[in-house]
């Protein structure tokens, strides 16, 4: 049997992937089972969030294992097939009639390859502008101001703000509570104070990120940010920028009707100095190579991210690539080093690099590792830093010793609704959520509380989970007259509902990720309540109107990326699950602000640890070999 054949029976292959095999055979009967089958694996790659598939690696894609070529012997059958381009550099267009291209051992759907390598373009393009001291000086005592402790260049926060000022492509990693948004606050005071000096307009900011609510988040921060800067005597008109509002990449970009182009491109670029991208891990790699490419000439771009997070639902793992290509960045290079001594001093040994920097991919990179706690009630990071590392002796040492403030670990407890306790706990939340005397009163409190879960389906699945919410709720609310008469099935809207938006309207201004409550208005009419640019004036939509959406009192990890909650239940599938990886649990954990409960039991944690959510990708070797 061939191997094309096999996988379609075996069930291994979406339809879509099949179905382009059969078109390509369709059109060439010469077409070899070796090529067609690599055409439907390169389709489902694509699928499973990779770029493409290695040819020496294809168990990476598929588990168990078929009877694979040999590798060497596959690629001979690519080479020699007319439906596969092998370009002889990197940066060389495909032609257009090759569906697939083969490069580096990874083969790719000819539109993914291309995306990585317009991406590869221009990231270099933003990162070779040469590096610019001018106004260090000028600058020098507001830096001081602002970052006390700089001196030396051990402070992370104050280098990357530093290097910010040389350079045009910078990334600044780290955990939750690193301060990340901080030091973004206090690198726009400064670039809009250089601007100043040298009597030119303020820089033009964009702040957004993958989703409404992470750019929210983000401009939230900053706002906050600017009002602790204020009381510590920085001028007002350096705040300026600090107020920019948030906006979806989608947004920012500018969305076409029945398009997956962008009105801002390569030759319609943004109107902006300076891009801000938070949640950096969570772009996938075609949206990352359009926001490139609208990125002007000489203007900066400053990604946010925590690389231990999970990656982009969608192909690739844009961030993790690029840092590869970027380095560690543990130390300055010794001609950042002499270019910032105005603001670092002279930068300790331990901080810089003896060299000057001849890295080919001229991005810089600072991760900030301070050990910030979550809150006054919750020590996350020793089991944060545990997870991120694997380490799964240690994790449930700190979970079972109970050591750590605020996390509890419920080994025992694979249902929470099961659980007398626990159910009324949170029937007592969300029921007070839809006794709230205001919608603005209920959206304030909808982040107090959330269910994680790592599947969608399944017992701890959170489709699941969300319908018996539902039933438990609408018989909890049906003794409040008049509250749950809108609640005729599982489906239907009810005052109470707590609901996530799945797809992003800009119509409606509802973004993936907006979370929203169902409650009546003084009139009775059951509407679907969103926040608004007041926190005190919420918008109200009628549910029939709503882009798409599903329940929120239990939400995936995926789902619940670029959000944080008070308390958090983290629920693990009662069996190990290919899913279920380190960075899986490391998000999941990091939405919690003031208290966690992890409940999954030792094997299943231990499962989870022991996988690494990678993806296959050829990113970071592109980077670096320009």
């Amino acid at each position: 049997m061939s191997l094309l054949e096999s996988l379609r029976r075996d069930g291994r292959l979406r339809t879509l992937d099949h179905a382009l095999a059969l078109s390509l055979r369709r059109l060439d009967p010469d077409t070899s089972d070796a090529v067609a089958a690599a055409a439907a694996l390169a389709s489902l790659a694509v699928s499973a969030g990779h770029a493409g598939f290695r040819l020496d690696q294809p168990q990476a894609l598929l588990e168990p294992t078929p009877d694979w070529p040999a590798a060497a012997d596959w690629q001979r059958a690519l080479e020699a097939s007319r439906w596969v381009a092998c370009p002889p550099a990197g940066d060389v267009e495909a032609p257009a009639d090759a569906p697939l291209v083969l490069e580096h051992g990874l083969l790719y759907l000819r539109r993914y390859r291309e995306y990585e390598r317009r991406l590869a373009a221009g990231l270099h393009r933003l990162g070779r502008h040469p590096a610019d001291s001018e106004g260090l000086e000028a600058l020098a005592p507001l830096f001081a101001r602002l970052f006390p402790q700089a001196a030396g260049g051990g402070d992370r926060q104050a280098r990357a703000a530093a290097v910010a000022l040389l350079h045009r492509l910078l990334l600044v990693t780290g955990g939750p509570g690193t301060g990340k948004t901080t030091t973004i606050a206090r690198l726009l005071v400064l670039l809009s104070a250089r601007a100043a000096v040298a009597g030119q307009p303020a820089p033009r900011i964009a702040l957004a990120a993958p989703t409404g609510r992470a750019a929210e988040r983000m401009a939230e921060s900053l706002r906050k940010a600017a009002q602790l800067l204020a009381a510590e005597g920085i001028e007002a008109s350096l705040l300026a920028p600090l107020g920019s509002a948030g906006s979806t990449l989608h947004r920012l970009l500018g969305t076409r009707p029945d398009s997956p182009d962008f009105r801002h491109h390569a030759d319609n670029p943004l109107a902006v100095d300076i891009v801000v991208v938070d949640e950096a891990s969570m772009i996938d790699l075609p949206l990352m190579a359009k926001l490139v490419e609208a990125v002007p000439d000489g203007a900066r771009l400053i990604l946010l991210g925590d690389p231990d997070q999970l990656p982009s639902v969608e192909a690739g793992d844009v961030l993790s690539g690029i840092l590869a290509a970027a380095g560690d960045g543990l130390r300055l290079a010794a001609d950042d080093a002499r270019a910032l001594r105005p603001l670092l001093g002279e930068v300790d040994a331990a901080a810089t690099d003896a060299t000057p920097a001849t890295v080919s991919f001229p991005a810089r990179h600072v991760h900030l590792v301070r050990g910030w706690r979550q809150s006054a009630a919750l020590d996350l990071a020793p089991l944060a830093a545990a997870v991120r590392d694997g380490a799964s002796g240690e994790a449930l040492a700190l979970l079972r010793g109970n050591r750590l403030d605020g996390v509890h670990y419920h080994p025992e407890l694979a249902d929470p609704l099961q659980d007398a306790i626990q159910r009324e706990r949170f029937l007592a939340h969300w029921t007070a959520l839809a006794a709230a005397p205001t919608p603005a009163a209920a959206l304030a409190q909808v982040g107090a509380l959330r269910i994680l879960t790592a599947v969608r389906d399944g017992p701890q699945g959170a489709r699941s989970l969300n319908a018996r919410i539902e039933a438990l709720l609408t018989g909890r609310l049906a003794a409040v007259p008049g509250r749950a008469r809108d609640a005729r099935a599982p489906d239907a809207f009810f005052h109470g509902r707590l609901l996530l938006v799945t797809e992003n309207s800009y119509r409606h201004r509802l973004f993936n990720g907006d979370i929203g409550i169902c409650l009546h208005d003084d009139d009775g009419q059951l509407m679907a309540w969103f926040p608004g640019d007041d926190p005190a004036q919420p918008r109200a939509f009628h549910p029939a109107a709503l882009p798409a959406h599903e329940s929120a009192f239990a939400m995936t990890v995926h789902k619940a990326q670029g959000s944080e909650f008070d308390e958090v239940w983290l629920l693990l599938p009662a069996h190990p699950s290919r899913v279920l990886s380190r960075e899986l649990v490391y998000t999941g954990i990091t939405r919690a602000r003031r208290a966690l409960h992890l409940a999954g039991s030792a094997a299943v944690l231990e499962a989870a640890l022991a996988r690494h959510a990678s993806r296959v990708s050829g990113l970071g070797w592109r980077l670096a070999r320009k």
